[in-house]
């Protein structure tokens, strides 16, 4: 990692010769004055008083031959702080959390089952739910991540993961504490009747799109407002600032804190998961089996 010119001043410094350093450094005399004179040039300075009993530093050879030890020093600590921080990529779990995806669900699997893993370590990694953070966290599983827990029945999602279904969040509905439905503790689909609907735009989520289908046909009077495929808090803000009704999950009832989620008596839910590579490694699949064998899941 430094330059061998230095490497060579370093030595020659050391030993107080030219012909002292060449044999330490396996090479010859000519070879070690001519990197020597190499580096005064490239450095406009005189490193070494030359005389017949050998060399000694001058004032700025001093200066230079201080820093590169500490510099050699240096060098030596970062290489061996990076084989450490691999070794400790071996045996660390990168876990993703964001608002909407927090890790809290993963925590409570890894607590079950970290018995089994001994010698890991977790590294949480956070990112954004917007549409471009959520697409990039998953085409970073494994590389960059490794687990992620989620609600997933994505098309986008699941072409770039798998998923180990861990269960069902039931949907709701959110309105912002001045709406009139807030006032309510549950709700019947007739009280949706004449109010806008905010749910995520067709085609990515089959889930998402029955439930469409399934209002369009059987309860027209509720109109439909599209929203981006992947929720970010933009979409609640939007939720809270207007007195339009949010399709959301009993998970994210405390997002907002501008809005009220109410419960809704129909039966439509979503599944989440542990979301992981498409490609595991051992590691990461031997964590999966023990998930699934805890919670009694079957592996997709």
């Amino acid at each position: 990692m430094v330059n061998p010119q230095l490497e060579t001043f370093v030595c020659a410094a050391d030993k107080g010769s030219f012909a002292k350093a060449a044999e330490s450094l396996f090479i010859s005399p000519t070879a070690v004055m001519k990197q020597i004179n190499a580096l005064e040039h490239h450095l406009g300075l005189k490193l070494f008083n030359r005389t017949p009993q050998g060399v000694c530093l001058t004032a700025g050879g001093e200066i230079i031959y201080r820093d590169a030890k500490f510099l050699f020093d240096y060098s030596k600590r970062s290489i061996e702080n990076a084989k450490q921080a691999m070794n400790s990529c071996d045996t660390t779990f990168c876990v993703g959390t964001s608002l909407l995806n927090p890790a809290k669900l993963f925590m409570d699997l890894w607590y079950q089952a970290s018995c089994k893993f001994p010698d890991y370590k977790l590294h949480l990694v956070a990112f954004e739910d917007d549409h471009i953070g959520i697409l990039s966290v998953i085409s970073k599983l494994g590389t960059n991540l490794d687990f992620l827990v989620g609600v997933c029945d994505s098309k986008a999602w699941l072409s770039q993961c798998n998923m180990l279904p861990l269960g069902y969040y039931k949907k709701m509905c959110a309105v912002s504490r001045e709406h009139p439905l807030a006032r309510k503790k549950s709700l019947e689909i007739s009280d949706l009747y004449g109010q806008t609907l905010m749910m995520v735009a067709e085609g990515d989520s089959g889930t998402n799109d029955f439930i469409r289908n399934d209002l369009q046909r059987n309860h027209p009077q509720i109109k439909i407002e599209d929203t981006p495929h992947f929720y970010d808090i933009s979409v609640f803000n939007r939720c809270a600032e207007t007195r339009k009704v949010l399709l959301t999950l009993e998970c994210w009832q405390d997002v907002h804190p501008g809005l009220v989620t109410l419960p809704v008596n129909w039966e439509y839910r979503i599944p989440y998961g542990l979301l992981y590579p498409l490609n595991p490694s051992p590691d990461i699949q031997r964590f999966v089996d023990t998930v699934a064998i805890m919670t009694n899941q079957t592996i997709l």
